[in-house]
C-alpha cells in the first residue's frame, strides 16, 4: 500500500502514464465531460472533493509546464480565479467555450465534486529534467 500521495489507484495509475505534453482536464462537477479521454471521477457529493484540494494533490504529483483556465472564472468565482494564479504561473485564460474544446484533446479528466462555476482548468505536463 501507498505511504503517501494519491492513494486513489484509478487516478494514480493514470497519473503514472502521462507524459511530457499530454494534457489533464481537472473540473468540476458540471464541466461536460469529452469523450475520448480517460475519465477518473472523484465527485462524491456536492463540493466533496473540493476544485482546491484536487488541484493541491495533482501539482504535489505532476510536473505542469502550462494551464489553461476559463476567462469567465474571473468574475464568476474569484476563489477559484485566485487559487489558479496563486498555483499556477504559467496560466493562460480562454474563453470558456474554448476551454471545452481543448479539453477534447486531454489524455486525463479528473472530476471533482466542485460545485461553484468554472472551476475548471487544463494542465500541460513537463518533464523533471
Amino acid at each position: 500500500m501507498k505511504r503517501t500521495g494519491i492513494l486513489n489507484r484509478h487516478l494514480s495509475g493514470a497519473l503514472a502514464e502521462l507524459g511530457h505534453g499530454h494534457e489533464v482536464l481537472v473540473c468540476d462537477a458540471g464541466m461536460p465531460i469529452p469523450v475520448g479521454p480517460r475519465v477518473v471521477d472523484l465527485a462524491f457529493r456536492a463540493g466533496v472533493p473540493s476544485f482546491a484540494e484536487v488541484l493541491d494533490g495533482l501539482l504535489d504529483e505532476l510536473v505542469v509546464e502550462g494551464a489553461t483556465g476559463a476567462h469567465e472564472v474571473r468574475d464568476a468565482n474569484p476563489e477559484a480565479a485566485a487559487l489558479l494564479e496563486a498555483r499556477l504561473p504559467a496560466l493562460e485564460f480562454v474563453p470558456h467555450e474554448r476551454l471545452k474544446e481543448m479539453s477534447a484533446g486531454a489524455r486525463l479528466v479528473v472530476r471533482t465534486g466542485e460545485a461553484r462555476p468554472y472551476a475548471n482548468v487544463l494542465l500541460r505536463c513537463g518533464v523533471f529534467f
